[in-house]
């Protein structure tokens, strides 16, 4: 199944409090479970003004069908090709 990386513009998403992060993923959470299980949650890296989300999914139409029943912004969806890791330094 591919796998996708979500960039959400969220201004001030780095001080948000844990309150807050825990509300969006629960909404989240709540929203796949609605879904099924063709699309999953992996995890999510917060920074100061964005959050980067990876998603597995059948396509990118469901991460932004996820997206849009959540009320969660996804300004940029892009499909993940490889993965690659200090492993990939070395010899095979």
């Amino acid at each position: 199944m591919p796998k996708f990386v979500i960039e959400r513009e969220i201004a001030g998403a780095g001080k948000l409090p844990p309150k807050e992060l825990q509300a969006i993923s629960q909404k989240s959470c709540s929203v796949l479970r609605e879904m099924g299980p063709q699309i999953q949650w992996i995890q999510s890296y917060v920074t100061d003004d964005k959050i980067y989300c990876v998603y597995v999914a059948p396509d990118e139409a469901a991460v932004r069908t996820h997206a849009q029943k959540g009320g969660f912004p996804a300004n940029r969806v892009s499909r993940v090709r490889t993965i690659i890791d200090p492993t990939t330094a070395e010899a095979a």
